[in-house]
Order: structure tokens, then C-alpha cells, then sequence
């Protein structure tokens, strides 16, 4: 371990990760699930990328979100578990000040971003369900792309700030963030000066992304069930509602881990540390792993393509 977290620093060349606190004899044990759960999201993931590329009644409006969303799950997590694995196994724990930054940077963003294409695709729900006869009029791939780059945008010009708000901080008395990735709050935390702004800043975040995300799209769902209850008869309603179920499930596999690691980490001071640094963990790991296995059971056209395409190309492998 580096002897720079005694030094007396402004900005420390690295900082120290410890992992999860309080269970360092556990690491190697609780590595196994956390692989495994990267593996599933990054094969899941490139599964459904590949899926929609190859099979061209997949290009439409729902589907290109749903690419976005898994982009968006592979940068997130591929920023965070290779580092956190590292730890686990090899006890590397240091990481460049620069590096902390930017891993920083991706995390915050992209899970903006992912907020984001959650309310982009509970647009494409409503109009699919409330003008299903102008769907494809309303949400053109031109549509498409636009509210796709206003989420990438939105993400990145908002988060922005937060390197540089960590960046101003003096780090006099350590280096060391009881953590397993840099993320902001832990590590400004660590600062040697007033943090008010930090503080502001984040909690003005959590209104402006998470805040008016889940209202927006509480908003399409009160749409979408005055529209499905309008219906005339009970099977209607179910089928309908079924097309908006994936959604539903990943807006909700998202938005519970990260309400309660919001929550937990802001007003639960007695809670131990090592809860929170694991709630923090299964609010990277979870919803990347949970996405792709959502979308494809439950999108009738994805397991058709996957059903279709691994029966044919399997014994081409074997031989």
C-alpha cells in the first residue's frame, strides 16, 4: 500500500480503494456472484445489440432505445466491476487521481443517462398504446435520434460538474475512500474544507434527473392506464398492459436500487458502512444484468430471433 495517504497532499496522486469495509475477509467470496453477474450483463447485452443489428423487424423506435439502454449498461458497469474485481482478487486498490475523476465522471453520467432512456422508452409506450395509429409518424428515426442525443446531452452537461467540484478539494488528512469505486459524495467526503456546494449540487441532481424522470414517467403510465381501462373487455386490458410489462420491470429494477442507495446514503447515518457500499454495488449490478434477461423473455419478437437463430448456428459450432 502507498504511503501517500500520510503525506501531506492538496491533490494525492492516487487514492486508495478499500472495497467493502468491514468484510476484507470476504472479498474473494463475494467476488464470485459480482463475476458472474458481470458476465450475464455483458453476454446479455452485446445478446440483445447483436439481435437488433440482425434482424431488421427490430428497427423501430422501441428497439433502438432498447440498444441504448444496453450500450448504456455496458459502459456502466465495464467502468466500475473490472476495477472492483481487481480489488477482490488481487488486492489492487490503488487508483490514479485523474482516473478516480473520470471514473467518477462515467458513473454519474451514464446513470443519468440510463435514467433518461428509461422515460424515452415510457414515451414510446404511451404513443405506442394512446396513438397507436400515429406511432410511426411521431416517433420517426429522426425522433429517434434526437431524444437520444438529448439524453446523452442532458447526462453529460449536467454531471460535468462533479470532477471539478472534487477536483477544488484539498485532501490533507487521506486518501483512502472506503469504497469499491469512486464515487462522488464518498470521495469529497475525504476533503479538508467545506463541502456545502458538493452537497447542494448533488442533492439539486437527484431533483432534476431522478425527481422529474420518475414523475414523467408516472405521468405516461397514468396515461397509458386511462387509455388500457377505456378498453371493453378484461383480456384487452391484460394484453395490452403486457406490452408495457418490460418497460415496467426495468423501470422498477433501476429506480428501487437507486431510491434506496439515495436514501440509505443520505439520511441513514446508523446504517453500517458495508451495507451501503453493497447497496451501492447492486445499484451498478443489478439493473445491467436484469435488462437484457427482461427484454428478452418478455419481448415476444427478441426470443423468437434467439429461439430462431441458437438452434441453427449451435451444431455449426460442434463441427
Amino acid at each position: 500500500m502507498s504511503d501517500s495517504n500520510t503525506t501531506d497532499f492538496t491533490h494525492p496522486s492516487t487514492f486508495i480503494l478499500l472495497g467493502i469495509p468491514g468484510l476484507d475477509a470476504a472479498h474473494v467470496w463475494i467476488s464470485i456472484p459480482f463475476c458472474a453477474i458481470y458476465a450475464i450483463a455483458i453476454l446479455g447485452n452485446f445478446t440483445i445489440l447483436f439481435t437488433v443489428k440482425i434482424e431488421p423487424t427490430l428497427h423501430g423506435p422501441m428497439y433502438y432505445f432498447l440498444c441504448m439502454l444496453a450500450t448504456t449498461d455496458l459502459v456502466l458497469s465495464t467502468s466500475t466491476v473490472p476495477k472492483m474485481l481487481s480489488i477482490f482478487w488481487f488486492n489492487s486498490r490503488e487508483i490514479d487521481f485523474s482516473a478516480c475523476l473520470t471514473q467518477m465522471y462515467f458513473i454519474h453520467c451514464f446513470s443519468a443517462m440510463e435514467s433518461g432512456i428509461l422515460v424515452a422508452m415510457a414515451l414510446d409506450r404511451y404513443v405506442a398504446i394512446c396513438q397507436p395509429l400515429r406511432h410511426s409518424t411521431i416517433l420517426t428515426n429522426t425522433v429517434v435520434a434526437k431524444v437520444g442525443l438529448a439524453v446523452v446531452l442532458r447526462s453529460s452537461i449536467l454531471v460535468l460538474p462533479f470532477p471539478f467540484l472534487a477536483r477544488r478539494c484539498p485532501y490533507h488528512r487521506t486518501n483512502i475512500i472506503p469504497h469499491t469505486y469512486c464515487e462522488h459524495i464518498s470521495m469529497v467526503k475525504l476533503a479538508c474544507t467545506d463541502i456545502r456546494v458538493n452537497n447542494y449540487y448533488g442533492f439539486s441532481l437527484i431533483f432534476i434527473i431522478t425527481g422529474v424522470d420518475v414523475f414523467l414517467i408516472a405521468l405516461s403510465y397514468t396515461q397509458i392506464l386511462r387509455a388500457i381501462f377505456s378498453l371493453p373487455t378484461k383480456d384487452a386490458w391484460v394484453k395490452t398492459f403486457w406490452t408495457c410489462s418490460s418497460h415496467l420491470f426495468a423501470t422498477l429494477a433501476f429506480y428501487i436500487p437507486a431510491l434506496f442507495f439515495i436514501l440509505t446514503h443520505r439520511f441513514a447515518h446508523n446504517v453500517p458502512l458495508h451495507f451501503h457500499v453493497l447497496m451501492a454495488n447492486m445499484y451498478i449490478l443489478v439493473p445491467p444484468m436484469l435488462n437484457p434477461i427482461i427484454y428478452g423473455l418478455k419481448t415476444k419478437k427478441i426470443k423468437n430471433r434467439l429461439l430462431w437463430f441458437f438452434p441453427r448456428k449451435a451444431p455449426k459450432l460442434f463441427n
